[in-house]
């Protein structure tokens, strides 16, 4: 933890945004250089302009790469393009704008020229592609629409990011994105010089090139998912802070059409986020399952003089809002873990029309307090490895009814019990808090310690450890066989496993796990570490066992 996790930022922690701007224009990635090629996480390529990983260069080659895929798999009809309010979103909108309009591709631009949070471009893609419909979504074939949205998510101010949601409306699984970072590595070792734009004034004049009006569409929409007469007849009193990112203007306008007490408690935007608190690390992080970032919106609900709150319920979203914070008056910030596990059960218990064998979903670094709450309700638990992407399918067939990652994002049907969307919604989440207290008298941290109360209480961490480039590919390549320990501090070991129970795809790592425990290690995507998720319903202790041991366990292995 920094000594100045928690504290404003000070005019040196601050991006220079002349300096990032500069570098998105003036420099060019080296092909030598594997950190500067375009790679695709969980979420999109990401990286720094000043590091040569996010230029100019790297979204022509990135954009015209798309355009080649979409064609490739029949994928003819409009593209919905959306970014949130990075310093280098405005500029990397513009260029796949100018390449796109080039390529003759039907562009839904937004219609206020603002920013659009991720969960409304998966709307606005699903809703075009007969969501809500008797004959379902469709997702291959001509006149299907796909979307880009330009964000690094809650990175820090100085990255830029940029993902592809498919017809299916949510991440693009990894076989697309396989193909686009390759196509769009060939096409910068070519030369981007090759690769049709049009200027960006003609772009926006083109025939092709349409505005959407994603704040509304998606505004509108809401009461079909989100019991927003309940909250309103409640009186709750909500505080939404966007943390200077896309939902700025979306929660003023709920708040307005649906007749909420609601206050947006920041609207200010500032490509520096000079008004952030800085992160565990000392960066300044749009995190809103973090404390040290969410310290600002903490403090106004505990007062330093021992006041009321002036919210029931406040909450923070990251800056393209796929992800959520809940904070109450009597608890602060809610583990994300905690209110997955209040949500789900919340959720099945007050969706009477959703299908009764619909799965709840997870990531496999996700609280087991979430197996024993499904358990309890008789529903079936669908374990995957980390990606939101694997959620897309059971949500779009309303197999699945939420899917939820350990790191505040989820996503959930309509009240009907049809897809809403397949890309995690952090408006969404945020607003069910309100709905869980308007309709049950409780807040969702007092529904946590009943759940306790009945499940067990959990200790839950992550640590990271350091690692090799090799030791990690190693890590991502473990078999089962390659643990030769047969308890797990004190436990015996139940389960050694490499690939996700739910759906037998790789997990890219290994879990372990006991009767009341567990961990699982997955090499980093972006740095020279491995990271070690454990959970213990024993206590603070024996998860300090479980970290150990699992570091032993993951080392030898890897020796």
């Amino acid at each position: 933890m920094h000594e100045r996790a928690g504290t404003p930022a000070l005019p040196e922690d601050l991006i220079d945004v002349d300096v990032i701007l500069a570098a998105y224009y003036d420099r060019t990635p080296d092909m030598d250089d594997p950190a500067q090629h375009v790679a695709f996480g969980t979420s999109g390529h990401r990286g720094s302009s000043v590091d040569s990983a996010f230029n100019e260069a790297h979204i022509i080659a990135t954009t015209a790469a798309i355009v080649e895929y979409r064609r490739s798999q029949g994928t003819d009809g409009p593209l919905f393009i959306g970014r949130d309010t990075h310093a280098l979103s405005g500029p990397a909108w513009q260029t796949a704008v100018e390449v796109l309009a080039a390529a003759g591709v039907e562009l839904r631009i937004d219609a206020r020229d603002s920013w659009t949070p991720t969960p409304a471009v998966s709307h606005a893609i699903l809703l075009a592609n007969g969501a809500g419909t008797a004959a379902g979504v469709r997702v291959q074939g001509p006149g299907r629409a796909d979307g880009i949205v330009v964000t690094p998510s809650h990175n820090p101010p100085g990255d830029g990011g940029f993902k592809y949601n498919p017809p299916h409306g949510g991440p693009a699984g990894s076989d697309a994105t396989s193909w686009i970072a390759a196509r769009a590595n060939e096409i910068l070792r070519s030369g981007v010089a090759a690769v049709p734009r049009m200027p960006l004034e003609r772009a926006l004049r083109a025939e092709t090139t349409r505005r959407h009006d994603f704040l509304a569409a998606y505004v509108d929409d809401l009461a079909g998912v989100i019991d927003l007469e309940a909250i309103a007849r409640a009186g709750v009193r909500i505080g939404a802070d966007p943390l200077g990112g896309a939902a700025v203007e979306y929660w003023g306008a709920i708040g307005e059409r649906y007749g909420l007490d609601l206050a947006v408690v920041n609207p200010t935007v500032d490509p520096t986020w000079s008004f952030m608190t800085l992160d565990w690390d000392g960066k300044i992080r749009m995190d809103c399952s973090s404390p040290s970032a969410m310290a600002s919106l903490l403090a106004i609900m505990q007062p330093a003089d021992g006041g009321p709150a002036p919210y029931d319920i406040a909450t923070g979203n990251d800056a393209d809002s796929d992800r959520h914070g809940i904070v109450t008056p009597d608890h602060g910030l809610l583990n994300p873990n905690h209110f997955l596990a209040v949500a789900i059960e919340y959720l099945l218990t007050h969706r009477p029309d959703w299908p009764a064998q619909a799965a709840v979903g997870k990531t496999l670094v996700s609280s087991a307090l979430i197996d024993r709450v499904t358990a309890g309700l008789g529903r079936q638990l669908l374990e995957v490895p980390v990606g939101f992407k694997y959620f897309v399918p059971g949500l779009l067939d309303s197999s699945v009814g939420f899917g939820g990652e350990e790191s505040a994002g989820a996503s959930f049907l309509r009240r009907n019990g049809s897809v809403w969307t397949t890309d995690k919604d952090g408006i969404l989440l945020s607003l069910l808090a309100s709905e869980v207290l308007a309709v049950t008298g409780r807040s969702p941290s007092q529904l946590h310690l009943e759940q306790v109360e009945r499940y067990g209480a959990s200790a839950y961490a992550r640590i990271d450890a350091p690692a090799t480039r090799e030791q990690k590919a190693r890590l991502a390549a473990l078999s089962p066989d390659a643990v030769t320990a047969t308890t797990l501090a004190g436990e015996e070991i139940t389960a050694r496993l490499v690939r996700a129970p739910g759906n037998d795809e790789p997990i890219g790592g290994l879990k372990v796990t006991t009767e009341n425990a567990w961990f699982a290690a997955r090499p980093s995507g972006t740095e020279d570490v491995y990271k070690i998720y454990a959970e213990s319903f024993k206590g603070e202790e024996h998860l300090a066992q479980v970290q150990t041991e699992a570091k032993a366990v993951v080392d030898a292995a890897l020796r």
